[in-house]
């Protein structure tokens, strides 16, 4: 359920000019992270939760946080 509501809002999802440099670091990926996330997000065995105000992607050996009524990527961290 909560997969789908991402999937229907891709074109939402975005992040800020700090998360891009903070989802880098933590990710240790040099490409550009919001279309990284997305395509983590589109995954088969990617598996989205909600708690609170975020949804949590969790898919191979990242986390990654997005703000539930705005679809900003707050950050993404390795497992």
């Amino acid at each position: 359920m909560h997969k789908e509501v991402l999937i229907e809002n891709i074109d939402k999802i975005h992040t800020t000019e700090m998360g891009i440099g903070r989802i880098q670091k933590n990710l240790r990926i040099s490409e550009e992270p919001v279309s990284y996330c997305i395509s983590k997000l589109k995954q088969d065995n990617s598996v989205v939760t909600k708690e609170g105000k975020n949804y949590y992607v969790e898919v191979d050996d990242c986390k990654i946080t997005i703000n539930s009524s705005s679809f900003t990527i707050i950050t993404a961290h390795k497992n």
